[in-house]
């Protein structure tokens, strides 16, 4: 049996699983990160929990194909250095060189989202796919492409910042400085923004009675048959929708998947995005079916995906 360990590093946990030949994540490892320490100190943490991960799986580091880590932020994969990542702190850190001290052994690197995307390919809601492209809509937008089986980095920097694509010219303001990106309109935070909004203007609303921060309300709601929660679903399918199409037009993929905590809407969230894609992509139904899909492996993908970075180029 052959295996492979992946490395999902956070902002607030670094998780590691030790996959098997059968894509199965057979034994795993977490640590705080707490990035707010000394860099070797973290590195340090991170190689530990790599070899409590592998020791739990009753082998050796010697035994796996790879190691692969999957990190936030500006990565280049062919460099194994972290440009820039802001929720670590992080900047032109060379992560694979330093972890591959640690542990004795080379390591990959890739942007924790293309790592996602990878392992939904490789295991997911996308198996079987040759191209895929993926979106986690959560506090952010992070996004991922596979081409070809293969994530696409971009040449010259952090490509497929998917998130950070224009959908509405001077809109509203983004956390990355710009303004209309699709982030700002199509994450977990602005659907809360645009829910509050519309409870601001009908106080009759009955999403009113759920917490400020559950995401979950316009969806549970507009079920129920609250008008003014339509409203809101169905203006966020519209900007989802959108930059979907957007990305199906660029790059023609098999599947496009939905990870991140608005995915939890299901159906009633990836129903709709079928038909807005069908009727709006180019060539509307003349044009082959692309399926979208919710992701499946939630944060699995991240690891599965990191370990499989051995077959990236």
């Amino acid at each position: 049996m052959e295996y492979r360990v992946g490395i999902d590093l956070g902002g607030t946990n670094v998780a590691v699983g030790v996959v098997n030949g059968n894509m199965e994540i057979v034994a795993r490892a977490t640590v705080k990160t707490r990035p707010q320490r000394m860099l070797d100190d973290v590195i340090y943490d991170i190689a530990c929990c790599v070899k409590e991960a592998v020791k739990k799986a009753g082998i050796t580091l010697q035994d796996c194909i790879s190691v692969g880590i999957g990190a936030p932020g500006y990565c280049l994969a062919r460099q194994g250095m972290v440009v820039y990542a802001n929720n670590l702190g992080w900047k032109n850190v060379p992560l694979c060189e330093e972890l591959q001290q640690e542990l004795g052994v080379p390591v990959r690197l890739s942007n924790d989202a293309h790592c996602a995307a990878l392992g939904e390919v490789i295991a997911g809601a996308a198996k079987g796919a040759k191209s895929a492209v993926m979106i986690t809509l959560g506090t952010g937008v992070g996004g991922g492409v596979v081409l070809n089986g293969k994530v696409y980095e971009g040449d010259l920097g952090p490509g497929t910042e998917l998130g950070h694509t224009t959908l509405i010219f001077g809109g509203e303001p983004c956390t990355c400085g710009q303004r209309g990106c699709l982030e700002a309109y199509a994450s977990a935070t602005a659907l809360l923004r645009q829910r509050h909004a519309a409870e601001l203007a009908h106080p009759e609303t009955a999403m009113k009675r759920f917490d400020p921060a559950d995401g979950s309300a316009p969806f549970v709601c507009a079920g129920e048959g609250d008008e003014t929660a339509k409203a809101v679903v169905e203006q966020y399918i519209t900007y989802v929708g959108a930059g979907l199409v957007n990305f199906i037009n660029i790059f023609a993929p098999e599947v496009v998947l939905i990870g991140g905590g608005v995915s939890n809407a299901g159906e009633a969230l990836i129903g709709p995005l079928n038909e807005y894609v069908r009727q709006n992509r180019y060539g509307g139904r003349r044009s082959p079916t692309c399926e979208v899909r919710r992701a499946a492996l939630g944060g699995d993908a991240g690891i599965i995906g990191a370990a499989y970075l051995d077959r990236e180029p």
